[in-house]
């Protein structure tokens, strides 16, 4: 993180005898992807700018284990969920807002059976909110009459039936949203969900990622736009392996608030 940003974490506000309002779960692709950092420092900047009172757990956040899970470590799971449930209920967390949509139905829906019980939000919701709340301002924006078509992620959508705030959000720009052909209950996974991301591709004569991409040129956008770090990653590749990256940019509904307002 750069100088001008403000990141607290939880152990220096505790040790000052302060209590953020939201806990920010950056996750392990927003800590260690370097595309990935760039939606963290772009989410960082417009809670700076709302003067959203936050912290982060740093060095003592570890990995949900979502993906193990996911890839069937039940054990390795329980393991992983345990210790950040013994970490956040030491700082007596009660609010969670994430980037990353995998983190987040992580959070929501399988840490209460463990002993972890908060509330969970989405980084779009969570913006959603600062704009209806007017603690964000979006009077112009760059990206007007710009083509944009937003790609749902599996976990924020299909798994959480979050369909609105993403696109609300994007509304805001006063952009052109066109949506694909198989958009919010219909919507095509990236590829990348479920660990798929993290091995070879079945045999077949197509990528899943290169597919959806496929979808998303079919809207002439000028950007596609997504909302989870494993999503940017797929869909990045896939406009590459389209050679179309020098046309059409991926960003993150975090990057396209914060560039709009000069962050």
């Amino acid at each position: 993180m750069s100088e001008q940003l403000n990141v607290p974490t939880m152990a220096e506000l505790m040790a000052a005898g302060k209590t953020p309002d939201i806990l920010f779960w950056v996750g392990s692709a927003g800590s260690y992807d370097d595309r990935a950092k760039k939606i963290t420092k772009a989410f960082v900047k417009i809670l700076n700018k709302a003067g959203v009172n936050f912290g982060v757990l740093g060095t003592e956040e570890s990995a949900t284990g979502d993906l193990a899970k996911r890839a069937g470590n039940e054990f390795l799971f329980q393991m992983q969920a345990m210790m950040n449930i013994e970490i956040l209920n030491m700082y007596e967390v009660k609010r969670i807002v994430t980037c990353d949509p995998h983190s987040f139905n992580c959070l929501k829906n399988e840490y209460p059976g463990l002993g972890g019980t908060y509330e969970v939000m989405h980084h779009t919701q969570f913006i959603k909110q600062l704009i209806d709340s007017k603690k964000l301002d979006i009077k112009e924006s760059d990206y007007k009459g710009k083509q944009i078509t937003f790609h749902d992620p599996c976990y924020l959508g299909r798994a959480n039936s979050e369909y609105d705030a993403p696109r609300d959000v994007l509304s805001a720009l006063n952009a052109n949203l066109v949506e694909m052909k198989r958009s919010k209950a219909t919507a095509l996974c990236c590829g990348a969900g479920g660990a798929q991301m993290f091995k070879e591709p079945e045999k077949g004569d197509k990528d899943i990622n290169e597919l959806r991409t496929e979808d998303a040129l079919k809207t002439n956008p000028d950007i596609i736009a997504t909302a989870c770090p494993y999503c940017m990653t797929m869909m990045s590749d896939g406009v590459k392996v389209k050679e179309k990256e020098a046309q059409i940019k991926v960003m993150d509904i975090a990057e396209l608030i914060a560039s709009s307002q000069n962050l």
